[in-house]
């Protein structure tokens, strides 16, 4: 059985089945799959979030709260995971999971000046750092100069044929691999759209009417709204555009990069077929994090609001076609992903690992026991790390600048490190902008909270006792760093 594992950047769940989005790519793979609709991911932004994905492990266990957070190299991952299967996990993208210090070659190891680095177990068939130079070098080679860096070759990206885009470029990286392997075979195809600056490719630039994409849900009344979120609404990186028209550009655009990326994956839809490997592939389709694009006055990914981390995710398994073209309604999440390719391949799923294999959903089958919840974190730390790190241990303002979030069908419950909270009335109001003071309420949300931490609580070498006979369950010991 082969593996293909497809992120797209910031692809929010509502793209899927959008009434205005055109998405044929994604529609023959859930026709051929099964579709998560209700599926989150743990973090934002792109390192925590992919570091979830990656270890199957939630933000409280991994700790990559910010991008330029080293990964702990006792974490397991979905690559070395592939690699214990017998297989050569290969990239083709990015990762943005930096390196542990600790195993860095000496204090002038360059690795430790960026945070883009790629997974330990991935081999290389496209590496694509966070400069982006390979495409920048291929696009001077066709003759559109030497751009000062990558934001400025993305928002020229209208200007362009298609043929010349970033996801053009990562793709034909990918196809060419494919069409030389063996089977069986792990990819990663990691694109990086649809993702800021927002410009879409080419005539995908102008696929969509600003006047047709609407303008966005708007914020809760002044003195409605947490401090949070008033503080992110005036910071010029996270604030939606202050006008009707350039919200309806960001939008118009993004809906055109979704469509572009989409036309991608109908390629590698179209070379697995014609090479007769569709019915050998699991095809892993989801996201890092979601993109407020402009609900609540915001953009980009953050804070707690479920734009920023509500994703796609589509999973097609040839081997159970009883499933396929089924909608899940349960909440699912990514730290599933790596639990799920795990009983794929047929390996041990690792201890450190808080998701639960989706192995059920895809034979058409309902778990007796699923979550009711869901969960995610986000840490802003990282905004403000070089101004408050000398305080601690004394200071331990850092460790309050965090916030978790559980979701269920009924309402929303916001922890914030301060002390602080919300509760979203979703069944009064969906739109997560009515709150409400029940104090039992509140009580039994806080609990479901506190719940939610005690259960996931790292148990690596916890459920294993030192004593004769071995109790428990014990770590490939031969494996482990020493």
């Amino acid at each position: 059985m082969n593996v293909l594992l497809i992120t797209l950047d910031q692809l929010r769940a509502d793209m899927v089945e959008h009434p205005l989005v055109a998405t044929p790519a994604l529609d023959r793979l859930r026709a051929r799959g099964v579709h998560f609709a209700r599926h989150f991911s743990q973090a934002a932004p792109c390192s925590p979030g992919r570091a979830s994905l990656y270890t199957g492990m939630y933000q409280a266990n991994h700790r990559v709260v910010g991008n330029g957070t080293p990964l702990d190299h006792r974490h397991d991952n979905v690559a070395l995971l592939a690699r214990r299967a017998g297989m050569t996990p290969t990239l083709f993208g990015y990762t943005d999971q930096g390196i542990d210090p600790r195993v860095a070659d000496g204090p002038d190891d360059e690795r430790l000046e960026y945070y883009a680095g790629i997974l330990p177990g991935f081999a290389s068939g496209l590496f694509m750092p966070e400069s982006q130079d390979p495409w920048l070098e291929w696009l001077a080679g066709l003759g559109h100069g030497r751009f000062p860096d990558y934001i400025a070759a993305l928002a020229a990206e209208p200007d362009r044929p298609v043929a010349h885009s970033l996801s053009t470029f990562v793709t034909d990286a990918f196809l060419s691999w494919h069409a030389t392997q063996e089977q069986p075979w792990f990819a990663h195809l990691s694109h990086l759209r649809p993702h800021p600056p927002y410009a879409a490719a080419g005539e995908y630039s102008t696929m969509y009417d600003p006047a047709d994409v609407g303008d966005g849900l708007a914020p809760a009344p002044d003195g409605e709204r947490h401090h949070l979120h008033d503080l992110t609404m005036g910071l010029d990186v996270c604030a939606a555009p202050d006008t009707e028209e350039g919200r309806r550009h960001m939008r118009a655009q993004y809906f055109g990069m979704v469509s572009e990326v989409d036309a991608q994956v109908g390629r590698v839809l179209d070379q697995l077929e014609e090479l007769g490997q569709i019915d050998e592939t699991l095809i892993i389709l989801t996201s890092d994090h979601g993109e407020q694009l402009g609900d609540h006055g915001l953009k980009e990914k953050l804070g707690y609001f479920p734009e920023s981390y509500a994703i796609a995710c589509i999973i097609s398994d040839p081997r159970h076609p009883a499933a396929h073209g089924t909608r899940v309604e349960r909440f699912t999440e990514n730290v599933d992903l790596l639990p799920t390719i795990a009983v794929s391949l047929d390996v041990e799923i690792p201890s450190q690992v808080d998701g639960r294999p989706l192995q059920p959903f895809l034979e058409g089958a309902v778990p007796e026991q699923w979550r009711t919840a869901a969960h995610w974190e986000w840490d802003w730390r990282a905004m403000v790390l070089g101004f408050l790190a000398p305080g601690w241990p004394v200071d331990r303002r850092l460790e309050q600048m965090n916030l978790a979030v559980l979701h269920d069908d009924e309402g929303a419950y916001v922890h914030f490190g301060d002390g602080s909270w919300l509760l979203f009335d979703l069944a009064a109001d969906p739109t997560w902008r009515t709150t409400t003071q029940d104090p039992a309420l509140v009580l039994r949300y806080a609990q479901a909270m506190l719940d939610w931490r005690q259960e996931h609580l790292d148990r690596t070498l916890t459920d294993l006792l030192l004593e004769p006979g071995r109790p428990g369950r014990w770590p490939d010991i031969a494996s482990a760093p020493r």
